[in-house]
């Protein structure tokens, strides 16, 4: 199995649990609010279906994708939350079927996809397997948002290994976002996974480090968390500011959440 297989399938995964839980929802429950400002369930939905066919774009589709870079670059503020909005008026079983048609497309066109190709994105170009992972990531960012809507407990597993392996990967990117200089020396990162296993990244003697739960860390780099309401604990000034920007998905940088103590 290749590791972009691995991906997908953890991807299928996740989407699964997560259409589980919306399938037989009533239509009062895709009204709710979610912690995202003016998102409620149904916008969520929406929103992962229209970036599953937007990255499907990417990889099949110049003229598609093209299209959307433009759309993007007319209104890059409100671009996105205009197209999950918008998609979110849709009934809830269209909206399932266009999120399971969506994500389904796009697994096939990445398996597909010409090995060594890169695709453009709103960020740094891809590849498939990062593509794939950039989608496990937002699918279970935003899956959270739905379970919290919805007073249901996520299931915390190890697939969020794919989750905290890009929140790494993107370190320079948070930085550059914020108009920084990325960190010359690489960071010793060690999280504690649901299993209780160690996953680690960087020089075991890196002076910087970065330690606290997987749990933590992937809902600080996608943003669902304030750094306050973490176990993370940063040594070092860089791996300090860090910790405040990190951002693992594309696009402007995040507002965040605000801590459970304002």
């Amino acid at each position: 199995m290749t590791v972009l297989d691995r991906v997908l399938d953890d991807l299928a995964v996740e989407t699964a649990a997560l259409e589980a839980l919306l399938r037989d929802l009533p239509e009062e429950g895709w009204r709710r609010p979610t912690p995202a400002a003016g998102w409620d369930v149904a916008t969520v939905v929406a929103h992962l279906a229209w970036t599953d066919e937007a990255a499907h774009a990417a990889a099949t589709d110049k003229e598609s994708w093209d299209a959307l870079v433009l759309e993007a670059m007319a209104d890059p503020e409100h671009a996105v939350d205009r197209a999950a909005l918008t998609g979110g008026i849709a009934s809830p079983a269209a909206l399932l079927e266009r999120w399971r048609t969506a994500r389904t497309r796009l697994a096939d066109a990445l398996r597909d996809h010409p090995s060594g190709r890169r695709m453009p994105w709103y960020g740094p170009p891809m590849s498939p397997t990062s593509m794939a992972t950039a989608r496990f990531m937002e699918t279970w960012a935003h899956g959270l948002d739905v379970y919290d809507a919805l007073g249901v407990a996520p299931e915390i597993t190890d697939r969020i290994r794919h989750v905290a392996h890009l929140g790494v990967r993107t370190r320079d990117w948070a930085f550059s976002l914020h108009d920084a200089t990325p960190p010359a020396e690489e960071f010793r990162i060690d999280l504690a996974a649901p299993s209780g296993d160690l996953w680690s990244w960087g020089p075991e003697d890196a002076a910087q480090t970065v330690t606290g739960t997987a749990y933590d860390f992937c809902r600080l780099v996608t943003q669902r968390v304030h750094r306050a309401d973490t176990s993370l604990v940063a040594t070092g000034r860089e791996a300090n500011t860090w910790l405040n920007i990190a951002q693992a998905f594309a696009g402007l940088p995040g507002e965040g959440r605000e801590s459970r103590d304002g």
